[in-house]
């Protein structure tokens, strides 16, 4: 009997939407100047040259900034800005105490959902791109921004320019939704008979709107100006991919035996699990097993987090004859909680008690390298369920945790958890983290 499974055709987008050669091109474009300041680094700061390096936080020394900038005919403020962008869109990523290319710049000229998944997550960290009005509350600011996403829909909808005014009454509504929805009981001192005290609701939001406006414009999302707003192409297409929730990922399976290790473990994965190892199996059975194994290895070392979570469960199919380079790979940082769990079950233990033999810094490590695996090729509520999957008691631990392990995905992770969730005030805090491991604090 025929096992396969029935697709649901994808939705399309709307009409007049640009190809996604052409999106690529536009976010190509729109990220070219980060893209040349993290080239510039992996030719000029790569190990073994001689010369500055970043200061371990993830931000440019004043040393390398400056040699930077004359070598790119730039300023040493242009430098440190093109820096923060190609961090926040995965050019760049930081790893300990050194900053190394992400995997979406090595793809950035062959791949065209690698770019267009970068300049998505500089989207989703539009609020980190453009300093926040300092005089304004922070509860008021993360209001605005819990309300953004609607704002963003209506001028998607609306295809064309739209009011400015009519954004700020359209924000006005939501940000009193939002409160109306937490239902908030005054808290703390209470002021005397016939005293007033500031209440943030007073406060106004057209600021927060001009500003919010501004930095959607500075990552290309929109146009501002004129006293109206529009939303560019990549920027009605990445809200139409947000509300549709589908991902710019995997391909069909279709030839998946001919293909090396990482083109069939990406044509893998969408497949259910079975119909994936049978995939496994066909592939692994056109190859000699060393020759496979590394492949596989070698797909996992890579900067896509999916990825090294499927070569791990090709590897189980290896069974055997892959233990010997699993345990050789267990002494590597990023493949060691992946090895620890597949040499635990392949040792006899229960899967569902194998991640035990994982320390607690190696389980959040592997928490936040799963929750980058789905903010780059899942849906806002798998990734919002990924949350009780972690091992911390409350979300302050978690935060706290992510924050020291030092994963180079963890400010997109915290973005993408923060623009996902629907409580606004855990959506606060993880924003809150976000912007603390981006600037070092």
């Amino acid at each position: 009997m025929n096992q396969r499974r029935s697709r649901r055709p994808a939705p399309r987008p709307p009409e007049g939407t640009p190809a996604p050669a052409e999106l690529a091109g536009m976010a190509r474009s729109g990220l070219a100047p980060a893209a040349r300041v993290a080239h510039w680094a992996d030719a000029a700061l790569r190990p073994g040259r001689e010369g500055p390096n970043p200061d371990g936080k993830g931000t440019l020394s004043r040393a390398t900034a400056e040699r930077a900038a004359a070598d790119l005919g730039l300023t040493p403020a242009q430098v440190r800005a093109d820096w923060d962008t190609a961090r926040l869109a995965g050019l760049v990523e930081v790893h300990g105490d050194s900053a190394r290319p992400g995997w979406r710049l090595r793809a950035w000229n062959r791949d065209d959902s690698a770019v267009l998944r970068g300049w998505v997550a500089l989207f989703d960290a539009w609020s980190l791109a453009c300093p926040e009005p300092a005089d304004h509350e922070p509860a008021a600011v993360a209001e605005v921004v819990s309300a953004m996403p609607q704002v963003l829909s209506f001028l998607q909808l609306s295809a064309g320019p739209v009011p400015v005014e009519q954004l700020l009454d359209l924000l006005e509504q939501r940000v009193t939704e939002l409160r109306t929805e937490r239902c908030e009981i005054p808290y703390g001192p209470q002021p005397e008979p016939g005293q007033d005290l500031p209440d943030p609701a007073d406060a106004p939001l057209a600021p927060l709107l001009d500003w919010a406006l501004r930095a959607l414009a500075s990552v290309g999302a929109l146009t501002y100006g004129d006293a109206q707003a529009t939303l560019t192409p990549l920027g009605s297409w990445a809200v139409w991919v947000k509300l549709e929730q589908i991902c710019v990922a995997a391909q069909s399976p279709a030839g998946n035996i001919e293909q090396g290790a990482e083109d069939m473990l990406r044509g893998c994965a969408q497949l259910r699990p079975n119909a994936a190892r049978a995939e496994y199996r066909a592939w692994l059975a056109a190859r000699t097993v060393s020759s496979a194994v590394t492949e596989l290895l070698d797909a996992a070392r890579g900067e896509d987090a999916l990825l090294r979570g499927l070569a791990f469960e090709a590897l189980r199919v290896v069974g055997a004859p892959a233990e010997p380079d699993v345990r050789a790979v267990a002494e590597e940082s990023t493949l060691r909680p992946y090895a620890l769990l597949w040499l635990a079950e392949h040792d006899g233990a229960d899967p569902e008690e194998a991640h035990l033999v994982l320390t607690r810094e190696e389980a959040t490590w592997l928490w936040v390298d799963t929750a980058a695996a789905v903010s780059d090729h899942g849906d806002a509520p798998l990734l919002v369920r990924h949350l009780e999957s972690a091992v911390q008691p409350t979300v302050p631990a978690l935060l706290d945790e992510v924050r020291a392990v030092g994963h180079p995905r963890t400010v997109q992770v915290l973005v993408a958890l923060a623009a996902a969730h629907p409580d606004p005030a855990l959506a606060k805090a993880v924003r809150r983290a976000a912007f603390q491991v981006h600037t070092g604090g």
